[in-house]
């Protein structure tokens, strides 16, 4: 496996990570008690959602979401989730459209499991069955945003209108997603991030106020 990114880079990419995370938790923290207690109202269930997903150098880590399924109806036997998946609550299908769900994640960021772009973790059975030069992802944090993200950022509505859901992620979304994130990383500079959390900003704060 080819690293993407030199030690350097890395130090310096969780060098903004950190700063940026410990600004955006001293500013959201307030508003965590309040998105926490309504997701476990609306859910019925504890407010947080926490699942064991794969990181860096393929190493497991537990990730942090606001719960927004309702545990009243039956598990899914899939990882995919689709728009109009019963389980998703009124107030969690708000969460989900603007990533509002997302926000704990600054936890990861600044504990270090995650950096603010990068390839989004998965479950096991995705990254860490990555072969060949595809498997050079594991060589980079996964992250809160990225161009394939942003690309497929209506993911769960595409995955809807699909025949076969599963068979349509795995060989049209998935492969999609390693080459735009394996794109990214070449000639990577910080800029890039920075450039790509204004924009995935700019998309989430337009689906917030439209």
């Amino acid at each position: 496996m080819t690293p993407l990114l030199t030690d350097r880079q890395l130090r310096i990419k969780r060098s903004f990570d950190f700063f940026l995370s410990f600004l955006l938790v001293t500013v959201f923290l307030p508003f965590f008690p309040v998105l926490f207690l309504l997701c476990s109202i609306d859910t019925n269930d504890f407010g947080m959602f926490c699942q064991v997903r794969i990181g860096i150098r393929g190493r497991p880590f537990v990730v942090y979401k606001f719960r927004t399924m309702s545990t009243r109806f039956s598990p899914a036997t899939s990882s995919i989730t689709l728009f109009c998946d019963k389980r998703i609550s009124v107030f969690g299908r708000f969460l989900r459209k603007t990533k509002l769900d997302e926000l704990p994640q600054i936890f990861n960021i600044l504990k270090g499991d995650m950096s603010f772009v990068g390839p989004r973790p998965d479950v096991a059975g995705y990254a860490d069955k990555l072969v060949g030069n595809d498997a050079s992802l594991l060589s980079v944090p996964p992250g809160v945003t990225s161009v394939a993200s942003l690309f497929y950022i209506d993911e769960e509505f595409i995955l809807s209108d699909q025949i076969d859901p599963g068979f349509y992620y795995h060989s049209v979304i998935w492969p999609a997603k390693v080459r735009l994130n394996l794109d990214y990383y070449r000639n990577w500079v910080l800029t890039k991030d920075f450039m790509l959390i204004i924009k995935t900003v700019y998309i989430l704060l337009s689906r917030i106020f439209r």
